[in-house]
């Protein structure tokens, strides 16, 4: 596993004009602490992963990887998976990211490409990751693009798809941003970090409801959906084919 990136100080200092938010070098330098720090039950939510790809994951299979950052969930299901002839496609649009991914040795199984996750045929796959990468996609390519994981995958290959969602009622909804406002603080971003970061995902990070999760999901052919795991307005869905 990468050794822990430097502290998340991107949106430390006042910014004149707060650009939308990207993958660059200024964000993969300090991924790693953005995300544990942003994302509350993350470090749970990969050793669940980790424990899909053992009952999930067939021998002579592919399992895809889509947004896959730093990698850490590829070579979590590398290490899970390490006794069966199975190949792992690690994808992302980020160059920076996947450079990242090449410089931390030894990979095995690990094919790592800097594509669009939309450009990626899936084939033969027994498991898929979209781990909070659909919500950075189209709201009008999500459907398409699950359709085409759905169609890619074996007979019994899963889908684990997670994401921050908009909840309802929309009083649920304002109690947890506000949790979620709380967890941000407690792990050290000042109110002025939380604020500029909220501006620059405005309108680059665009979640979905519950119910089109779902509906989108069966629309695709999964025949059984599962919430697999919830922190505050984060969910993680297994949906099996």
């Amino acid at each position: 596993m990468p050794k822990r990136s430097n502290k998340d100080r991107v949106f430390a200092k006042p910014l004149s004009d707060v650009k939308a938010f990207e993958f660059n070098e200024d964000v993969t330098r300090v991924f790693q602490d953005m995300i544990t720090r942003s994302v509350p039950g993350y470090e749970l939510l990969l050793q669940m992963i980790a424990l899909y790809a053992s009952v999930f994951v067939r021998d002579k299979s592919n399992i895809y990887d889509l947004g896959c950052s730093l990698g850490e969930v590829s070579r979590l299901i590398a290490e899970q998976t390490r006794k069966l002839d199975c190949a792992i496609i690690a994808v992302d649009n980020s160059p920076s990211m996947i450079r990242k991914c090449q410089q931390f040795g030894d990979s095995g199984n690990i094919d790592w490409r800097c594509d669009d996750i939309q450009n990626i045929e899936i084939s033969n796959a027994s498991m898929v990751v979209l781990n909070l990468t659909l919500l950075f996609i189209d709201r009008d390519q999500r459907q398409s693009l699950i359709t085409g994981i759905a169609r890619g995958l074996n007979e019994g290959g899963v889908l684990v798809l997670s994401e921050k969602v908009v909840l309802d009622p929309e009083l649920e909804n304002q109690h947890m941003v506000q949790l979620h406002q709380a967890f941000k603080k407690m792990r050290g971003y000042s109110d002025l970090e939380i604020s500029q970061k909220r501006t620059a995902l405005e309108n680059v990070l665009l979640p979905d409801s519950q119910a089109m999760h779902q509906q989108r999901l069966k629309q695709a052919g999964f025949s059984e959906v599962y919430q697999c795991f919830r922190c505050f307005n984060f969910v993680s869905y297994l949906a099996i084919k």
